[in-house]
C-alpha cells in the first residue's frame, strides 16, 4: 500500500492517489449538515444505482431515449455485465483509469463511430473496447454473455473515482480529481436544496456526460433520488424543445446561448411540464432571462460552478431568484468576495470570488494547484460583487476585466447591453491593446438572420449601447462574425478572440 493511500482504499493501482497534489495545497473541506456526513468507505455507484434496486424500485424507469426505456434493474444488470467484461477481458483492477468516448447515450467506453479518434491518438498500452457496432469483439456482444450479478468494490470515500477535464475556455484543459464522496456531495447540496428533485422527475440536458455540468444534471441528480433521464445525442435547442413536448421533461439544463436560441419558439411550445430550467457554463444575461420569462413564464435557475468544484455552488430557485444575480451560496458552501490578499471586501465592492464546501480543487499532479487554492479557499478566477442580502452579482472573469483610460469595464455588462438589441443573436466582448487608452472595448457580434442595421451597422450598435449603459463603456471596435469560438460544452472562448485581435 502506498504511504499516501487511505487505510480504507480499495485501489490496487494507486496512480491517482500518488498523483494528488500535496495535501497542504488542498482547499479546506466543509461537511455541514447531516446529509454530508459520509462514512469512511463508500462507493458512489452503489448509492446511485444498486440501492434503488435493493429497495425494490428496480422497475422504475431510469434512462429514456426516443426508441427505448431502461429501468433501474436494466441499467444495473447491463452495468454489471460491462464490469465483467472490463475485469475478465481487459484485466481492469480497482484504481485503473478508463477513458470514455461517446455521445449522450446509455452505453460505455468508446462508441464505434469514434474509434478512429483513439487509434489516431496512438496511446501506448491502451486497451480499447468499442460498442454500438457488431462482431464478437463489440462490447455489447461481449457483455451479453456475462453475468448480471457483481459484488461492488468497497471503495473509500476519498478514493478518486473520476478525472474530469476542464472545458478549455482559457486554454489547454486541465485534469481535476474527484472522490466518491464528491459525486454524492453535489447531489446533496445543489440538487437537494435548489432543484429539489423527486422520483417522478424526468431530466434532460445538453452538456456531454464527460463534462461535470452534464454529469450532474443527467446522471448524478436523477439517480440520487430514483428519477429518470432522457438522453439526446445531438441536443440542439430545437431538439430539446421537441423532447420537452413529446416526453414531458420536467428538469432541463443547458447554456445561456441555447435558451436565447429557443426564445422565438417558446411562445408556441408546450412546455408546461417544465418545473426547473438550469443555466450554467457561463453567465446568464438578464436580457436572456427576461426574454425566456416573457415568452413562457419560466424562471431560469442561474448558477456558477466549476469543474474544479465539480458542480454549482452559488444559485437560487423559484421566488429566491433575482434575475440580475447568480444567487446565494448553496447550502453546504460558503463564499466570499475578497481582495487580492484574501481579505473580504465590503458588500458592494468588486473582488475575487472565493469558495469552500464539501468539494474542492485537486489538479492531477498539482499543476496550477496553488493558483486555484489559496489559504484554504477555492479561487475561481471570477470577479463578483456581493450585496447586503448575500446575493452574488457576476462582473467578469478576472482576465476579462477591461481597464480603459483608467476605467474598469466588465465585458459581460457590455455584452448584456448588445444582446438587448433585437438584431443581435450573440455577442462577446474583450479588451484589446490601444496606444492611447491602454485597452479598448472590442465586441464580436453575430447578427440574427435578416437583421437590418442601416448603412453603418457598427455605429448603430455603438449608439444603442451608449443609450443602455454608461457611454464610456461602449465598444470602440465592433467585428461581425458568423459564429463565436466555443468549447464542446458551448462555453465562449474569449482567449481566442483576444488572440485574434
Amino acid at each position: 500500500m502506498s504511504l499516501t493511500q487511505s487505510p480504507y482504499s480499495a485501489h490496487l493501482d494507486t496512480f491517482t492517489r500518488e498523483n494528488l497534489p500535496p495535501r497542504s495545497t488542498w482547499p479546506e473541506f466543509l461537511f455541514t449538515g447531516p446529509e454530508l456526513q459520509y462514512p469512511a468507505s463508500i462507493n458512489c455507484a452503489t448509492d446511485l444505482l444498486d440501492k434503488h434496486v435493493m429497495a425494490g424500485a428496480g422497475s422504475r424507469r431510469c434512462l429514456v431515449t426516443d426508441t427505448e426505456t431502461w429501468t433501474y434493474a436494466d441499467l444495473l444488470a447491463r452495468s454489471n455485465q460491462v464490469a465483467h467484461v472490463l475485469i475478465e477481458e481487459a484485466g481492469l483492477v480497482p484504481g485503473n483509469r478508463v477513458l470514455l468516448r461517446g455521445p449522450n447515450n446509455p452505453c460505455a467506453i468508446c462508441d464505434s463511430r469514434f474509434i478512429e479518434d483513439l487509434e489516431r491518438a496512438a496511446i501506448p498500452r491502451l486497451t480499447t473496447l468499442k460498442y454500438g457496432g457488431s462482431g464478437p469483439d463489440d462490447l455489447t456482444t461481449l457483455a451479453g454473455s456475462k453475468s448480471a450479478d457483481l459484488e461492488n468494490v468497497a471503495t473509500a470515500a476519498d478514493d478518486v473515482c473520476m478525472l474530469a477535464f476542464t472545458s478549455g475556455t482559457t486554454g489547454k484543459p486541465k485534469a481535476t480529481m474527484h472522490f466518491h464522496r464528491d459525486v454524492l456531495a453535489i447531489a446533496d447540496t445543489f440538487s437537494r436544496h435548489v432543484l429539489r428533485p423527486t422520483p417522478d422527475d424526468l431530466f434532460t440536458a445538453s452538456p456531454p456526460l464527460a463534462f461535470t455540468f452534464g454529469l450532474g444534471q443527467i446522471v448524478v441528480f436523477p439517480l440520487r433520488v430514483g428519477a429518470a433521464t432522457f438522453l439526446i445525442e445531438q441536443p440542439s435547442p430545437t431538439r430539446m424543445l421537441e423532447a420537452v413536448e413529446r416526453h414531458g421533461i420536467t428538469v432541463l439544463a443547458t447554456a445561456p446561448t441555447a435558451y436565447r436560441a429557443m426564445v422565438p419558439d417558446l411562445k408556441g411550445a408546450r412546455v408546461s411540464s417544465l418545473r426547473a430550467c438550469v443555466s450554467a457554463g457561463e453567465t446568464l444575461p438578464k436580457a436572456t432571462w427576461d426574454a425566456v420569462h416573457d415568452a413562457c413564464g419560466i424562471r431560469i435557475i442561474d448558477g456558477i460552478g466549476s469543474t474544479e468544484m465539480l458542480h454549482i455552488f452559488i444559485s437560487a430557485a423559484d421566488d429566491e431568484i433575482r434575475p440580475d444575480s447568480t444567487g446565494r451560496a448553496v447550502p453546504g458552501y460558503i463564499a466570499e468576495v475578497q481582495d487580492p490578499d484574501g481579505r473580504p471586501v465590503p458588500d458592494g465592492e468588486l473582488g475575487r470570488l472565493a469558495v469552500k464546501g464539501p468539494t474542492g480543487c485537486r489538479y492531477l499532479r498539482g499543476d496550477r494547484q496553488t493558483t486555484y487554492v489559496q489559504d484554504g479557499w477555492n479561487i475561481t478566477g471570477d470577479v463578483y460583487v456581493r450585496d447586503s442580502d448575500g446575493y452574488f452579482h457576476y462582473q467578469a472573469r478576472a482576465d476579462d476585466m477591461i481597464i480603459s483610460a483608467g476605467y474598469n469595464i466588465a465585458g459581460p455588462e457590455v455584452e448584456e447591453a448588445l444582446l438587448r438589441h433585437d438584431a443581435v443573436a450573440e455577442a462577446a466582448v474583450v479588451g484589446v491593446p490601444d496606444e492611447d487608452r491602454g485597452m479598448i472595448v472590442k465586441a464580436v457580434v453575430v447578427l440574427r438572420p435578416g437583421a437590418e442595421l442601416g448603412p453603418d451597422p457598427a455605429k448603430t450598435l455603438q449608439d444603442f449601447v451608449k443609450s443602455e449603459i454608461a457611454p464610456y463603456k461602449y465598444p470602440r471596435a465592433i467585428e461581425f462574425a458568423e459564429a463565436l469560438p466555443r468549447t464542446a460544452t458551448g462555453k465562449l472562448q474569449r482567449f481566442r478572440l483576444r488572440e485574434r485581435s
